[in-house]
């Protein structure tokens, strides 16, 4: 697999496919680029170059004991797409991806950026006066701890992988994929709570690009009304809500996530 070497000597690897217009997938905290292997396969079916990128620490990329901040991976992605020579490129982020994908524009704006899409991840993690659609029962008298022990159960959603068609592709597809990172590293603990600290309302309100905030109504994490509360934060911003779907929704409702994702894609061109 082809790799890119990042301005702080890291490695990065990525999955590259098709031709045509780029598109750049990042995936979720710990998630390796091979989850979006559906994604990929409709992308290049419809006319479109697909960029999978493992993120440091993530899939078949070097995992380094710095640059655990969402600050850097936003920054990788501006090595990326400078590496690979992409000037214009629709990014589509899941989970910790898609916040990952506002850092880099509210580093580097939206010279490279055509398009964004957003896959069930609020743009403000912690719940206060004037945002109740973060990670729920996160606040900001508990955030300093609250993911000490991992991810929580939040009593909320369904459980994922419920779509068992879904799930038998990808168990097909994926036999080979890189395992899951460990969320028990130093590393991935320290990006984790960097995470849940950020706020991207004001970069995506400042974004001079078409985005779609894509939402789970099951999701484990949050409310899916976040998509829509995100969306009026700039003329630009769209939202979906897929039904009967959990936060993962590119892996939870391949068809009807990739349906959203194709007409929002038609749209822009």
């Amino acid at each position: 697999m082809p790799t890119v070497v990042t301005d702080d000597a890291v490695s990065l690897n990525y999955l590259d496919e098709g031709t045509g217009p780029a598109v750049v997938l990042v995936a979720g905290f710990c998630a390796p680029a091979t989850t979006w292997m559906l994604q990929q396969k409709a992308l290049v079916g419809a006319g479109y170059r697909v960029l999978a990128l493992d993120r440091r620490g993530h899939g078949a990329s070097d995992a380094p004991t710095h640059g655990a901040s969402m600050e850097r991976h936003g920054r990788d992605i501006a090595n990326f797409l400078s590496e690979v020579g992409v000037d214009e490129a629709v990014l589509i982020g899941g989970s910790m991806g898609a916040n990952t994908i506002w850092s880099y524009v509210s580093q580097f704006g939206t010279d490279r950026v055509r398009a964004i899409v957003s896959v069930d991840q609020t743009p403000k993690m912690v719940n206060s006066d004037d945002w109740s659609n973060g990670f729920y029962g996160l606040t900001d008298s508990n955030r300093t701890s609250f993911f000490d022990s991992g991810i929580p159960d939040t009593g909320h959603g369904r459980p994922q992988w419920k779509s068992v068609p879904a799930l038998l592709k990808l168990a097909f597809a994926l036999r080979a994929m890189p395992k899951m990172a460990s969320p028990d590293t130093a590393p991935m603990k320290a990006l984790l709570a960097d995470h849940a600290a950020q706020d991207w309302r004001a970069t995506i309100s400042g974004t001079d690009r078409p985005y779609l905030m894509i939402a789970g109504r099951d999701s484990q994490f949050w409310p899916a009304a976040h998509a829509s509360e995100s969306a009026k934060l700039s003329s630009g911003g769209r939202s979906v809500v897929l039904e009967n779907c959990g936060h993962a929704a590119n892996m939870d409702r391949p068809n009807e996530f990739n349906a959203a994702m194709l007409k929002f894609l038609d749209s822009i061109d």
